[in-house]
């Protein structure tokens, strides 16, 4: 009988459908209710082009991410394709460009829902954002702790209020938007490239999510047909929506309102945006999709999040212990948690611009590696052209450095200080 210790592995219980409602509840939410107003505060009317920059960037990585998820289908993403086409360190390096950009990423989601509650219920300016943020994550931490299926369930349920609000939104503005908006729109570019690119980059993280299929290839059936049709399907809806949304909100209340986020970064842009073609009851729908589009979004990164540190413990580039499953096999625990308390340490920062942009340039690194890992696919395992692996590459590569300084600084600095730790506790190993 062999004596070899077989890796406990997740069970697969998500079909196309399943994972597709994941991606979009990962995808569609900061992004849409927060971020296009950052950005258009940066861009003014040419965020809309900086949507569509940002999903041809998206949907480069996301066909890279769906051939290597397909092929090499476990928990874990680019740092498990870092590991298997490239060598340890770049894996190491995606891996921990992942924790970091996307524990950012999901306390955004948790401030930004704190924010459109509290807009909402007139309770902004109390000292209770932070507060509710943690109560977010604290009650979306149990929900993941109960396993995949139910999250699912759950994640079904959120996605399909949020998309009913968005399209409430779409339908009640398009009509203030054909009157006015060609005086809205106009000028179109009133800044500079400078400012158009920084605006990309930052929209470029609001596709992201479809990553979260990726990362939980290892619960996926049939991954390699499930993950690319989940992938492709997330990404043609996200961008369909994401450009509506853009065109029609600028048009209809023009950059000023939308770009309100920027200057009141607790504020509720296409809530304000709705009240002021409609009234409050329907920025009350518009805040109820809002609120349900955060919650997802935090779902599915403390869902994507534990499953990277799941798999960094199995390499022991994270401490073993986090590699341990419950007995149904289902939840990685200890994981779990250490994802939840690491992401309500971010949420004390309490600015949801300085997280959302501190996101933007490890996002962008992390998928310059995924691209970078695509292009040593060998022939029989590739999905789509090798130009993808190489417009991906170029793309994230120059996109990172438009965000701002001190935040692409502290990034590289923050690469840096996790291969310090990784050569380090590979040396008191081997000692």
């Amino acid at each position: 009988m062999s004596g070899k210790t077989v890796t406990p592995q997740l069970q697969r219980e998500l079909g196309v459908v399943g994972a597709t409602m994941m991606g979009l509840g990962s995808i569609i939410g900061t992004g849409v209710f927060v971020s296009i107003g950052i950005a258009a505060g940066i861009a003014g009317p040419a965020v809309i082009v900086a949507v569509a920059l940002a999903a041809f960037v998206a949907t480069c990585n996301g066909l890279n991410s769906a051939q290597l998820a397909a092929n090499h289908a476990v928990s874990g993403g680019t740092y498990e394709y870092g590991y298997k086409y490239l060598n340890p360190w770049f894996g190491f390096t995606a891996g921990w460009m992942f924790l970091l950009a996307k524990t950012a990423s999901a306390a955004t989601a948790a401030l930004g829902f704190a924010s459109y509650l509290l807009t909402t219920t007139n309770l902004m300016g109390s000292g209770l954002l932070v507060p509710t943020a943690l109560v977010a994550v604290i009650i979306l931490t149990t929900i993941v702790l109960s396993g995949i299926r139910r999250s699912n369930h759950v994640n079904i349920l959120i996605v399909s209020l949020t998309l009913l609000s968005l399209g409430l939104f779409v339908i009640i503005c398009f009509p203030r938007a054909i009157a006015v908006g060609t005086e809205n729109l106009t000028p179109f570019f009133p800044g500079n490239t400078a400012s158009l690119l920084q605006a990309t980059a930052l929209m470029f993280v609001a596709y992201t999510g479809y990553g979260r299929i990726a990362t939980m290839g290892e619960e996926a059936k049939e991954p390699r047909k499930t993950i690319p049709r989940a992938m492709i399907v997330c990404l043609v809806l996200t961008m369909l929506l994401y450009m509506a949304v853009a065109a029609v909100g600028i048009g209809a209340v023009g950059v000023g309102v939308l770009g309100k986020v920027t200057e009141q970064v607790q504020g509720a842009p296409l809530e304000v945006a709705i009240r002021n073609v409609a009234g409050p009851a329907a920025g009350l729908v518009v805040a109820i999709g809002a609120m349900t589009a955060m919650l997802g979004v935090l779902l599915n990164l403390i869902l994507g999040l534990s499953r990277v540190v799941l798999a960094m413990g199995r390499r022991r580039d994270l401490p073993g212990f986090f590699a341990r499953l419950n007995q149904s096999g289902t939840t990685p625990v200890l994981a779990v948690l250490v994802v939840g308390v690491a992401i309500a340490g971010l949420v004390l920062i309490g600015d949801v611009k300085t997280t959302w942009s501190f996101s933007a340039f490890n996002v962008l690194i992390y998928y310059a590696i995924t691209d970078f890992a695509a292009l040593q696919l060998p022939p029989e395992e590739r999905l789509y052209p090798r130009w993808l692996a190489w417009a991906g590459l170029a793309s994230c590569g120059f996109l990172a450095f438009w965000v701002e300084q001190q935040i692409w600084l502290v990034g590289l600095a923050l690469i840096v200080a996790g291969l310090i730790w990784r050569a380090t506790v590979r040396l008191l190993a081997r000692n």
